[in-house]
């Protein structure tokens, strides 16, 4: 049991981590423009040159943390209450709400990795296409 819970929050946190990733490569760049700090970008990039190939491969950093993502939600809503049901859950004794507790954060890292990631999605795929139809 114990493997198991360590395995979805390492899916967590990869979701996480891989959707501040989409965030940094687009989303924020895209927002710096708009709002006319092209030298901040260019600041940004030239102490931070990995951004620069996050953004050439912005197909495979979106797939991937997309793919993290859609199997976070599995496990936390359909895999994780399945275990819960099935084994004891073996929580500490002096601290009986601290699986609650993770749970509870699990989620709210699930949800903070979805709006990072579809604010990113948006900026690198939507944002430009809408400014030229618009403009």
């Amino acid at each position: 049991m114990q493997s198991r819970v360590q395995a979805g929050g390492l899916l967590g946190y990869l979701s996480l981590f891989t959707s501040l990733g989409t965030l940094l490569c687009c989303a924020l760049p895209a927002l710096f423009v708009l709002l006319g700090l092209g030298a901040t970008v260019a600041s940004i990039v030239s102490s931070a040159p990995w951004l620069i190939t996050l953004s050439r491969h912005k197909n495979w950093t979106f797939t991937i943390a997309g793919l993290l993502i859609t199997a976070n939600f599995f496990y936390v809503f359909l895999i994780a209450p399945r275990l819960r049901a099935t084994t004891a859950e073996s929580c500490p004794v002096d601290q009986p709400n601290a699986c609650g507790s993770a749970s509870r954060v699990s989620r709210w890292i699930l949800w903070f990795s979805t709006a990072i990631y579809l604010v990113g999605f948006f900026s690198a795929y939507l944002l430009g296409p809408m400014l030229r139809h618009l403009g």
